[in-house]
């Protein structure tokens, strides 16, 4: 493997022309520690490229990942420690949002509830899961510093890449040489994903297993995406976003008829009982559903929902996410944010069905995008003048395969050993805990692996690590589901 220390324009064989990229195989290596109650914990950061591979061995890519690994102690080796390997989704993020802000050993500088202060920068994190496992984190093809090979787009066969199975196929061959090059085969291992990130590694679950013959102890998603729900649509899809409109308009003490003073969960229990046993099978009945029954139900989802009766009925009873963002607090002159209902925003004009703009993206990308640069040139040294992508040059993305939760349901029946934690944040409107829930579910109907099946929900949004409180109880959360599932010397069978 190369090794480069000092990274910037690397010239082209003739000489003459700098371009911006970076070697496709390369590496760097800091060692750090930061402190955790009363003692330090000692790291290296390994900061470095790895190739994608053709089949006949060409390099069409390049991976830029960092790898953080604990400095042992005696009872422990490096070679069986846990080890993560973590993605974020988009599809076309970078891995900057998990890296900076959960579970790695430094986090961003912003406020206890996630918002931006300046100086922009990092802190020390003593909440990081590093304190358990060592973890990886992977940024895919034109996602952080990763690229193509060659950088034209006109000359990349874009079916290599650029769609949910392409994506599953080449990140499970990257993570098989990585894991071997790094002498991980014997620890146990766990993938992470966070939004798209989640049907991501539900579908690398099985690819890894059948693929590469790599079996997991778990499979970890963050605020996931399920296509099978947001792509289908129907009386289902459309009922599942209702204790989440709960949930915001709790916060934001919109809801009528006695919920808003009951405990946010207390709250939530309620609306996901009308949204099972009532709401599902009234918009099932579409047309057919008449009279006091109708208008009973138009009620409830007002007081679920927080918006007017008149709203409600109007839409016949499906609440477009979008129109919920827009209208919730219309009347105090704000939007609310879709992947995190507690921001605010403003758009030049109340009414509408969409707001102007995501009040809680442009917030985290105000405070993550100076941090990431910050951290690698000048904490980290890795300088180079190819440009951290938040998010890269991905579409058109080939998302016609939707069912990888299917793909995760066959990987934990071939495999005694996985398991499934699910962490969603109660204040997403893009990828709403209610949604993980049902996802859970229908990842195994029979219910045979239900006892291999975790959720926790937080009181904040998609990033719910963003909140401090719920950044500790988070990577809590991660720390005692890798200790359940790193099962020792249990025998893998049923």
């Amino acid at each position: 493997m190369k090794k480069l220390f000092v990274l910037g324009f690397i010239l082209s064989s003739m000489g003459l022309i700098a371009q911006r990229s970076l070697p496709s195989d390369t590496l760097m290596v800091k060692e750090d520690r930061i402190r955790i109650d009363n003692s330090w914990l000692e790291y290296t950061v390994e900061v470095g490229t790895q190739p994608v591979w053709d089949t006949d061995g060409s390099e069409i890519a390049y991976l830029q990942y960092t790898y953080y690994q604990k400095k042992v102690e005696k009872q422990e080796t490096e070679e069986t420690r846990p080890l993560i390997m973590s993605f974020n989704g988009g599809p076309g993020s970078g891995s900057v949002w998990m890296h900076l802000a959960y579970t790695g050993p430094k986090v961003l500088t912003i406020d206890d509830e996630g918002f931006p202060v300046q100086p922009y920068g990092v802190k020390d994190n003593p909440n990081t899961v590093l304190t358990d496992a060592d973890i990886v984190f992977i940024n895919p093809v034109n996602t952080g510093y990763s690229r193509t090979i060659p950088l034209d787009p006109k000359q990349v066969d874009r079916s290599k890449f650029f769609g949910i199975d392409a994506d599953i196929t080449y990140l499970a061959e990257w993570l098989n040489t990585f894991v071997t090059r790094h002498n991980k085969w014997r620890a146990p291992k766990y993938i992470i994903g966070e939004s798209y990130g989640g049907t991501r590694v539900m579908g690398l679950a099985r690819t890894l297993q059948e693929s590469q013959w790599m079996y997991l102890n778990g499979v970890i998603m963050v605020s996931p995406a399920d296509y099978q729900v947001l792509r289908v649509g129907g009386p289902v899809s459309e009922a599942l976003n209702v204790p989440y409109y709960t949930a915001a308009a709790h916060y934001h003490n919109q809801l009528q008829g006695g919920l808003n003073e009951l405990e946010l969960t207390e709250a939530l229990k309620k609306s996901e009982d009308f949204t099972l046993n009532t709401l599902i099978p009234a918009l099932a009945k579409g047309g057919s559903l008449k009279g006091s029954e109708r208008q009973k139900i138009t009620e409830d989802l007002a007081r679920f929902s927080g918006l007017s009766v008149t709203e409600v009925a109007g839409l016949n009873l499906s609440i477009p996410t979008s129109y919920f963002w827009k209208n919730l607090l219309k009347e105090e002159g704000f939007t609310v944010g879709r992947l995190d209902s507690r921001y605010k925003g403003i758009d030049k004009e109340k009414v509408g069905m969409r707001p102007d703009y995501n009040s809680e993206l442009t917030s985290w990308l105000h405070s993550f995008t100076p941090a990431v640069n910050y951290y690698y040139n000048e904490v980290l040294g890795f300088r180079t003048d190819v440009k951290y992508n938040m998010f890269g040059p991905v579409r058109p993305w080939e998302d016609d395969r939707i069912n990888t939760r299917e793909d995760l349901g066959i990987a934990m029946a071939e495999n005694p050993y996985l398991r499934v934690l699910c962490q969603s944040g109660y204040y997403d409107g893009a990828t709403t805990y209610f949604n993980a829930k049902y996802t859970l579910w229908q990842i195994d109907p029979s219910g045979q692996f239900s006892d291999r099946f975790s959720f926790k929900g937080y009181e904040s949004g998609h990033m719910m690590y963003l909140r401090a409180a719920d950044l500790k109880s988070a990577n809590d959360d991660l720390k005692a589901f890798i200790k359940e599932s790193a099962v020792g010397s249990k025998s893998a069978k049923y």
